[in-house]
């Protein structure tokens, strides 16, 4: 699942970015509303997590404006202790749910498994694909009921072809939606994680599920494709 965090305290993005990446979330930062806005609007995200006070536009401009346009991502606005006001006012906007600072890394992590939940029917809390499953709350993977023992960022790329299944998956398209959207293309980051998630797949002898589709990208099928 990937996360926009707009947040103007550098050490406090610095600290939150990183947290959430140690629990297998795919984050991107804006420090700034007008490029927060622009984030948001351009590229899909399962949760935002929105600072109220921000240089160029505020969180409740952003909130507002992805509403109007229809874009149903959930919302979390961090707010300041005393900022009752802007919390009724972001809330009768749109925004789903609020987080006073300071806050604990552990409830917001709760905050935002609670929306995940809340997401709507395409939001699944657990997805399926032959023998493999993922429990996308716990951020378990197993394989016939086997357990997998999968790095935060094996995960995830398992976890975004489970949400494109039989579809071919590009390189760019991985960079984009797993990694860093500052990440540089031509770096072997995503072939070295595919070859160490392919092995764990395949462990105890089980049919591959992962293929390459060579000069194109991957594809995950229970069948070998043509």
């Amino acid at each position: 699942m990937k996360i926009l965090l707009v947040e103007d305290n550098k050490k406090v993005a610095s600290f939150v970015e990183k947290g959430l990446r140690e629990e297998g979330y795919a984050v991107d930062v804006a420090y700034d509303g007008v490029d927060g806005a622009l984030k948001a609007h351009v590229y899909d995200y399962d949760v935002v997590l929105l600072d109220v006070m921000l240089p160029g536009k505020t969180g409740l401009e952003i909130v507002h404006e992805l509403r109007k346009q229809g874009k149903r991502v959930p919302v979390l606005l961090l707010t300041a202790m005393d900022a009752t006001e802007d919390v009724v006012r972001g809330l009768d906007l749109g925004a789903d749910d609020y987080l006073t600072k300071p806050f604990t890394f552990e409830e917001l992590l709760a905050r935002i498994r609670a929306l995940l939940r809340r997401g709507g029917a395409r939001r699944t809390d657990r997805l399926m694909y032959a023998d493999i499953e993922l429990d996308r709350l716990r951020h378990v993977a197993s394989r016939g009921r086997i357990r997998l023992d999968l790095t935060p960022k094996e995960y995830q790329l398992l976890e975004y072809f489970m949400l494109n299944p039989e579809q071919v998956v590009r390189r760019t398209e991985l960079l984009e939606k797993v990694w860093d959207l500052q990440f540089d293309p031509m770096s072997n980051v995503v072939d070295v994680h595919m070859a160490n998630l392919r092995k764990k797949l395949q462990s105890d002898q089980r049919p591959p599920v992962l293929h390459t589709v060579r000069g194109v990208g991957y594809m995950l099928n229970s069948e070998t494709p043509e």
